[in-house]
């Protein structure tokens, strides 16, 4: 399921290079220079590298892949923010979301959403006080794994997390559709529209916020009130594709053979479910339609130490969600 790739210090150190000049000549990563030559400026990264995350792409044989070596120093990361909303007191992070922006280029667009992070197209994944027990990356009890965005017809394909600081070795988890055991009836079940996936309460809270002064409810608000029922299984029947996520999903009101098989699925995966430990420098790529994703409990001292990820999120088509998109070149989902 997991594939793992080293960079050798030359590849790394290339890297390195290779980041720190585009972040010179463009700014930022998500500046619209650099958007709109990403996949030119992708095709500078190591080609090794380029052809695994192509063949990740293409081939479906593992659902993840880490890769390891890319170069951080944590002095001169600077301290772990308090809130995604505080902007880093070194520059140094910006370096690694450009690593992450030209890595997406090889998956497909990194795109991002209006209720998250306010647009951003990478995202900072770090405790922040007072919300220790929110199902969200910036929580520190245990993340039940779920489908990222799993209620949303265009969530992602991919989901890419990279590793900055994580002294405490705090475990990602990650579990395959590939490795589940199911009998034919569930199988038959799941993969009918017989199940509801409301929005997580991340979405909810700042689509009320987008929402607040205009009167009329956001896309994301309607999907938490009219949810559209939905299969769990897609694709092809014998290595199926999966839409999942327990803590705010239901099988159709008084549908127990629905129940019965979202149970057998969710025990599965529970099964299955594998720790991945994200050191400085690991960048783990997460196939969104085969695998689901979870996080250790862990206890944050809000102290500068604390657990510090880069996320990105890509689709393979960018173009399905232009009815949620201002125009065809942008990026954020309305």
């Amino acid at each position: 399921m997991i594939r793992y790739v080293d960079l050798d210090a030359a590849e790394g150190a290339a890297l390195d290079e290779l980041t720190r000049s585009v972040l010179r000549d463009h700014g930022a990563s998500s500046a619209p220079s650099l958007l709109d030559d990403l996949s030119l400026v992708a095709h500078r990264m190591p080609p090794r590298l380029i052809r695994e995350l192509r063949r990740f792409r293409t081939a479906e044989e593992a659902s993840c892949l880490v890769v390891r070596g890319l170069p951080v120093d944590d002095r001169r990361l600077g301290p772990t923010p308090l809130d995604w909303r505080e902007p880093p007191r070194e520059p140094e992070s910006e370096v690694h979301e450009v690593f992450l922006t030209l890595a997406t280029a090889h998956l497909g667009d990194i795109f991002g959403w209006s209720t998250l992070q306010n647009g951003r197209l990478v995202h900072d994944v770090l405790p922040v006080p007072s919300h220790e027990n929110d199902q969200s990356g910036h929580g520190t009890v245990e993340l039940a794994w779920h489908t990222e965005d799993g209620f949303h017809p265009y969530r992602c394909d991919y989901l890419l997390l990279l590793g900055l600081r994580n002294h405490d070795a705090v475990p990602t988890g990650v579990a395959g559709v590939d490795e589940v055991v199911l009998s034919a009836e569930h199988r038959e079940v799941l993969s009918r529209p017989r199940f509801l996936i409301r929005p997580d309460t991340e979405h909810l809270r700042h689509a009320r916020t987008l929402t607040a002064d205009r009167g009329s409810p956001h896309a994301v608000q309607l999907m938490q009130d009219e949810p559209e029922p939905c299969a769990v299984l897609f694709g092809h029947p014998d290595r199926p594709y999966l839409r999942i996520d327990p803590a705010f999903m239901s099988s159709l009101p008084g549908d127990p053979e629905a129940a019965a098989a979202l149970e057998a699925l969710t025990a599965e995966l529970q099964r299955n479910l594998t720790d991945v430990v994200l050191s400085p420098g690991d960048l783990l790529v997460i196939d969104n339609y085969r695998v689901v994703h979870g996080r250790a409990a862990f206890k944050a001292r809000f102290d500068g130490t604390d657990r510090w990820l880069k996320k990105a999120v890509v689709t393979r088509d960018l173009r399905k969600s232009r009815a949620h998109r201002k125009s065809p070149a942008e990026r954020v989902l309305l």
